[in-house]
């Protein structure tokens, strides 16, 4: 969530800041509130004040013997303002609260401003793989290899749902540990979190509430629903507690499969893997000292480009404009993926930095070894990578006139093959 004190020393800066979002806010209303319940907080510490004052002389008039009559109704008084405005100034932080946890996330400085047409290309991997003359798209490519079968996942789950089948699963479960050896390698924890999450889980994480909707929620009484990313675990890790800056930053990653309402009508250029309500993926998540997130963002960029450029596939990496970055994030890179059947690129990975947005909702913090000063920290996660649209770009990138697909090098180990075949 945005700092309550910017927004009330510097609307103006914060507002502009979030045009940049194409969002408009007006602050009138807001800041109307916070001036009403500040003023609350003054007068309510000074009638508490006089009502210990008051407390005090009630027993001291009873002992001389005198009326206390008059002293006591002066309490009750004092006392029934004090619940008055305790209720009006509870009902005021309440306002508030929901008002500002609706903000988006301010775009860092040098987000562009408007939609994804001002995305910029900002990197490009390799060159666009000629296709044999009788390319296939990658759902007849796994068809025809027995990779995935898309008729009985639709049977069980409905539209949006795959079954990955024999060869397909071996080849996923490849990716994945591909994946997981390559972070352990660069010494990030890993993690296995719930995949049932609380309703702070997604408020923490700034999902919550404007996007309530669009997870699965499993639960009539409470709030538990289904994790959309592991990021919205992760984010919650260290949620209410303070940190030693000895121990950032930290790096983690984690494995889960992802949960999502994918609203739309699965047109067929979206058919296949490419959109569904259920996916793999494995998740890198970082907690920083403000100075030290953009080095990190870096860091996952690097991370998440190397580990497509060791599958030897095309693709392109993208700074996102601010109305393109989902509301928490301050920056996101996207590395999108050659598709070569839909003549486009597609996102398999999106990498951001939150800086202190997530962490003032979550209540995470640091100290400072020097100062004792207590701060927020930053946090950043990045896909590393989501399997999902990686398959697709696999076999159609790599497909044989024969209709075979080589197996990328960096997989071998894990899938024990160099060639997938027809069954």
């Amino acid at each position: 969530m945005l700092d309550i004190n910017l927004i009330r020393s510097n609307p103006d800066f914060v507002r502009d800041a979030l045009k940049k979002r194409e969002y408009d806010v007006d602050f009138s209303e807001l800041l109307s509130w916070d001036a009403r319940r500040r003023a609350l907080m003054t007068e309510n510490e000074n009638l508490k004040a006089l009502r210990n004052k008051k407390s005090k002389e009630i027993p001291m008039l009873k002992k001389q013997g005198l009326d206390a009559t008059e002293a006591l109704n002066a309490l009750k008084e004092i006392s029934d303002r004090i619940t008055e405005m305790d209720q009006e100034q509870s009902a005021l932080e309440e306002k508030i609260n929901k008002f500002v946890l609706a903000l988006p996330n301010l775009p860092a400085d040098d987000v562009v401003a408007g939609g994804k047409e001002n995305n910029r290309v900002i990197k490009t991997f390799g060159e666009k793989p000629v296709l044999p003359a009788n390319a296939k798209n990658h759902v007849d490519l796994c068809t025809s290899l027995g990779l995935i079968d898309y008729e009985r996942g639709v049977k069980m789950g409905g539209n949006g749902y795959w079954l990955y089948t024999g060869e397909g699963a071996k080849l996923e479960w490849a990716l994945l540990n591909y994946f997981i050896t390559e972070h352990i390698k660069d010494g990030y924890t890993f993690m296995l979190p719930p995949h049932l999450l609380t309703y702070e889980c997604g408020l923490t994480a700034g999902q919550f509430p404007k996007f309530e909707e669009d997870v699965f929620r499993l639960t009539e009484e409470g709030f538990h629903f289904l994790l959309p990313t592991a990021e919205t675990a992760l984010i919650n890790l260290y949620r209410g507690e303070i940190l030693n800056e000895a121990d950032l930053p930290k790096r983690l990653f984690a494995y889960t499969p992802c949960y999502r309402r994918e609203a739309g009508t699965y047109r067929a250029s979206e058919r296949g893997m490419i959109r569904g309500h259920q996916f793999n993926k494995v998740e890198m998540f970082g907690y920083t000292r403000p100075e030290d997130s953009d080095a990190m963002l870096q860091e996952l960029i690097g991370k998440a480009c190397r580990l497509v450029e060791g599958l030897g596939l095309h693709y392109q990496l993208s700074k996102l404009a601010a109305g393109d970055c989902s509301a928490s994030m301050a920056t996101t890179y996207d590395i999108e993926l050659w598709i070569p059947s839909m003549n486009e690129y597609k996102e398999c990975s999106s990498v951001s930095n939150a800086k202190d947005y997530q962490a003032r909702r979550g209540n995470i913090r640091f100290r400072r070894a020097d100062t004792k000063k207590i701060e927020y920290v930053h946090t950043l996660n990045g896909s590393g990578l989501a399997t999902s649209r990686l398959l697709p770009a696999i076999v159609e990138q790599f497909q044989q006139e024969d209709g075979s697909v080589i197996v990328p090098e960096a997989l071998r180990p894990f899938y024990g093959k160099d060639v997938i075949t027809r069954p």
